[in-house]
């Protein structure tokens, strides 16, 4: 599949829509994260593709050729890490691969696997954004002229959050996985810290803590399993 649409009259970047004609994938498994990415590319004329796992962005990417890749650290299925290295590889290599997380820490592993950038989390400044892309793309996919900066700040849909917390609860219901817990603990403190949802990241901060110290953590899960009923019901506003 070709990266330009042959069928848009418009395939060429302006200065209000300099990534008009790309079309961006995000490896991305929180729909609250994915639905911002959403709005960013909606503002920035770009086409987004959403994987939620490796595995189908592995899928994604053996139907068509993106221009970007956006890559989550933190995947259910393995680091994604690992597939900004394998991408880093491939040639022809894809224009600009970068790579997010909520752990700054994070930002050293994307450019030691071969990413082009980092998006700290939460992604939702439309100028960081688009520079961000624009700066690693090649010269004649970048618009021409002078190009105002916009100063939006983009608000995902409570409803993407409400999504992901149910995708948690329904994990941590099973508690006789319990090599999901980590990637729950992980998951929930993600998200929650992009939504400003502190009391929740504090939950997911200790379970992940217990996990690691291996002492008994059902009580953390307990209690991280009751916020995220809260949330689910909407009794408590983000």
């Amino acid at each position: 599949m070709p990266e330009f649409d042959p069928f848009s009259p418009l395939r060429h970047p302006t200065p209000g829509r300099p990534l008009l004609g790309l079309t961006i994938l995000i490896v991305e498994d929180s729909r609250y994260a994915s639905d911002a990415m959403r709005l960013l590319c909606l503002r920035s004329g770009a086409r987004i593709r959403r994987a939620d796992s490796i595995r189908a962005a592995e899928r994604h990417l053996q139907v068509y050729r993106p221009s970007v890749v956006i890559v989550d650290i933190g995947l259910p299925d393995g680091s994604g890490a690992g597939l900004i290295e394998a991408l880093n590889r491939t040639t022809p290599r894809i224009d600009v691969i970068l790579g997010t997380s909520g752990d700054d820490m994070s930002e050293a592993l994307c450019h030691a696997a071969g990413a082009d950038g980092f998006f700290p989390k939460p992604v939702q400044s439309l100028a960081l954004f688009q520079q961000t892309i624009l700066a690693h793309l090649p010269e004649d996919r970048r618009p021409t002229g002078p190009r105002p900066l916009p100063d939006d700040v983009i608000q995902p849909d409570f409803a993407a959050y409400q999504d992901d917390m149910v995708h948690a609860a329904d994990i941590l219901s099973d508690h006789n996985d319990e090599a999901m817990l980590d990637y729950i603990a992980q998951f929930v403190t993600g998200v929650a810290r992009s939504a400003g949802d502190m009391p929740l990241v504090e939950a997911g901060e200790a379970l992940s803590g217990a996990r690691a110290s291996h002492a008994p953590s059902r009580a953390e899960a307990a209690r991280l399993a009751g916020l995220l009923q809260d949330r689910i019901t909407a009794r408590v506003a983000i």
